[in-house]
């Protein structure tokens, strides 16, 4: 496991942005920097998942998050603009991004995987990713320290046979991260790296793995050293790095 103990207040006064926040490692992540005094903004497109974890938040005595309610599957050019500048108006800047969100498409060889079910994968995972990325940019270079940080996967470091689509999309997230990391090394405060989080307890490794015993996989709760070390401000200088959860 990634060797880093967060001090408590480690991300106090931060605002950071959480996709596919309702389950998963996304809602550990969203109510971990909570905890360590981050107003968190909890993005997914399953409302009642977010109003969960805004209530366990809240519940907790931790600074009050923010649901935002968002299909990236669907969303439009518009809408993401109007998120911005509802970020803007909220919360003045941002502080911290985490690409969280993504789905897994069919696992099957290329020659059987449907071009709908490719671009539906990269669509969600890349063109999503992207877009929020671009739009988001001009609030997270109002921080003082900003990190945005993209999640990744063994496959998108080696290409396995049957994992297609979801590989692909992976390989581009390390793309894109290593293309923002170089374009505001030393021009912006902001900082862009990645993190395969590795076998995970979680509904989509159970999905990917359905003869796996899910519990010899660590919890999302447990691989969270390296998302608090990336997010808070003693990760500063550390930028275009691939990082392993586990």
């Amino acid at each position: 496991m990634f060797d880093y103990s967060a001090r408590p207040n480690l991300l106090k006064d931060r605002v950071i942005l959480v996709t596919g926040a309702g389950r998963g490692i996304g809602a550990a992540a969203a109510k971990t920097f909570a905890a360590h005094g981050a107003t968190v903004l909890l993005l997914g497109k399953t409302e009642a998942n977010l109003t969960q974890v805004y209530d366990e938040i809240e519940a907790a005595g931790h600074p009050q998050p923010a649901v935002i309610p968002f299909n990236l599957e669907t969303a439009l050019p518009h809408q993401y603009d109007e998120l911005a500048a509802m970020i803007e108006t909220e919360f003045g800047h941002l502080d911290g991004l985490l690409h969280n969100a993504s789905i897994i498409g069919p696992r099957t060889p290329i020659e059987q995987l449907s071009g709908e079910n490719f671009m539906r994968v990269m669509h969600v995972n890349v063109n999503a990713m992207f877009m929020l990325t671009s739009t988001l940019l001009p609030l997270l270079k109002l921080s003082q320290d900003a990190s945005v940080v993209f999640t990744s996967s063994s496959v998108g470091r080696k290409g396995r046979a049957y994992w297609g689509a979801y590989g692909v999309s992976k390989f581009a997230t390390e793309g894109l991260m290593q293309t923002l990391a170089d374009e505001v090394d030393t021009v912006a405060p902001v900082r862009s790296n990645s993190i395969n989080p590795g076998a995970t307890r979680t509904s989509m490794r159970a999905q990917a793995y359905p003869g796996e015993n899910p519990m010899n996989n660590p919890t999302p709760e447990e691989i969270m050293p390296v998302y608090l070390y990336l997010m808070g401000p003693e990760s500063t200088g550390v930028n275009g790095q691939a990082l392993n959860a586990q």
